[in-house]
Parts: structure tokens; C-alpha cells; sequence
């Protein structure tokens, strides 16, 4: 088991009401978990108490069976490769030099990266089609290749698992299916990742497993299938939605559909 939250409570200062109220979710090693829901459903929170930089008020957060918070920063980011949330990198260094800090873990600080840290990032750039791009400024960067930059990055650490907090926001569809392909190969190759996304069309086509959370709550865990279900997610998003089961060129997937109220396919018709 990666991570683990158990009956996990938290609530911010000053604010009235929890992020997260007594949610207990398990992601086991070796898949990919897709973590979706409403706007202030909780779903940054719960990464931040995966990832130890907060501290569950009651209940449990859990990586590799050790309390997240009681991990030693260094130790956490040399098994956990991290794709936050944010803009553009604002410092003018170069795309192999962003990529770099994915050492920082292993390195000494103001120490020279060793040989094996030089082939880690070679690697990294590799593995996110970014070679071409390693002297270019991370300023010049388009949207969809900063974010291939941060995965870089991420994967330059060596890492086991990756947490993604919205690592598509703001990109085409084209750069979205590129995140999510790069992050499904990663965990074809042994690894395991969740990402926070609001697409849930990619999270039932890319993710093995969907934690659906709406206001601090677990509302459905399981597969793409038991969780996209039109009844519940015209429940939770408060707006009519279609789920529909696609088989195409033998790619097994489901389109998640908004439909205008008067035509909600959960609805049942009014007698006459």
C-alpha cells in the first residue's frame, strides 16, 4: 500500500467548516488513482496529508505504513516525485537546469551533480520529449511544455510514486492526453501516481481507480466504472450528467456528458 487515510479530519484556521471530514481511502502500489470532484471538494487537501505538509486533526495519513507528516523531507522526496499546482517557473534558467533540482534530494547543497545524477536528468528529458528543448529558458516555454518540464523534474528524482495536483489545468486536449499518457506509462513501468483533476473523461480513461470526493467527503471509491455513474455524479456536481460506455478501436473507455437540466437522463418522466 503507497498511502492511506483513515478517518482523516482536517479543517483550516478560520475556516467553519472541515476540508476533509473522517475520509478513509487506501491506494495501493502499483496504480494509478485519480482524485475528482467539485471545486472545494477537498482534493488538494487530501494530497497535502498524502504528502505529510499536513498533519490529519483526527484519524490517519499513512505512506508506506509511517504517519506522511513523521517522514524527513529529503527521505519523502527521494520516494515521492511531486507536480504542484502553479504557473510557469519565473526564473530564466534552462530546461535541463529546472530539471535538475530533481536531484536536490541526492545532492549536497552548491555540490556538482555525479555522473549518475547527470544520467538521471538525461533520462528525465528523455522520457518527457524534452531533448530538444533541454538549452531553451523554461520562459519560453508553451503551457503544455512547462508542465512536461515539471514532470521532468518529478521524474529526475527516481521516484516510486507521483502526486499530481491539476496537471492539466489550462491546457488543450492535446497536452492533457500527453500528461496523462506520460504518467500512465510511468506507472505501466512499476510506479504508482494520483493525480487531482477535474477531467473526469481522462480519469476514467487513464486511472484505475477514482476517489470521488465532494464537500470533505468520500462519496465513491472503485474503478472508472462503479464510480462514473451518471446518478451519482448528477448528484455531487449538482447538474444533470450522461455517462457513456465507448469501445472504440478496442480502447475501452466512458464519455462523462453534461446535459442541459431539462433533458437529465437520471430524471424520471413526470406522469401524465
Amino acid at each position: 500500500m503507497s498511502f492511506e487515510l483513515g478517518d482523516a479530519w482536517f479543517r483550516y484556521p478560520r475556516s467553519g467548516e472541515p476540508a476533509l471530514r473522517g475520509v478513509s481511502v487506501e491506494i495501493p502500489a502499483g496504480s494509478h488513482t485519480a482524485v475528482v470532484g467539485p471545486n472545494g471538494a477537498g482534493k488538494t487537501t487530501l494530497a497535502r496529508l498524502l504528502l505529510g505538509t499536513l498533519r490529519p486533526q483526527s484519524g490517519h495519513a499513512l505512506f508506506e505504513g509511517r504517519p506522511a507528516a513523521d517522514w524527513p523531507r529529503r527521505e519523502m522526496a527521494k520516494r515521492v516525485g511531486v507536480v504542484a499546482q502553479g504557473g510557469p517557473p519565473v526564473l530564466p534558467i534552462s530546461v535541463s537546469g529546472f530539471v535538475e533540482m530533481g536531484r536536490n534530494p541526492y545532492v549536497r547543497p552548491w555540490a556538482p551533480l555525479g555522473e549518475e545524477d547527470r544520467e538521471k536528468v538525461s533520462g528525465a528529458l528523455r522520457r518527457a520529449d524534452l531533448e530538444e528543448l533541454a538549452s531553451r529558458s523554461v520562459t519560453e516555454l508553451s503551457g503544455g511544455e512547462v508542465q512536461r518540464a515539471k514532470l521532468a523534474r518529478a521524474f529526475a528524482q527516481d521516484p516510486t510514486v507521483l502526486v499530481l495536483d491539476e496537471p492539466t489545468a489550462h491546457l488543450d486536449v492535446a497536452h492533457e492526453m500527453e500528461i496523462f499518457r506520460l504518467v500512465r506509462d510511468f506507472v505501466d513501468a512499476g510506479g504508482s501516481a494520483v493525480t487531482i483533476t477535474h477531467s473526469l473523461h481522462l480519469a476514467g480513461r487513464f486511472a484505475d481507480r477514482l476517489c470521488l470526493l465532494a464537500d470533505g467527503l468520500l462519496e465513491a471509491a472503485g474503478s472508472p466504472s462503479e464510480v462514473l455513474r451518471s446518478e451519482v455524479l448528477s448528484r455531487v456536481f449538482d447538474w444533470p450528467i450522461e455517462v457513456v460506455a465507448l469501445d472504440h478501436a478496442g480502447l475501452a473507455g466512458l464519455h462523462v456528458v453534461p446535459v442541459d437540466r431539462d433533458q437529465d437522463p437520471t430524471r424520471s418522466e413526470e406522469p401524465t
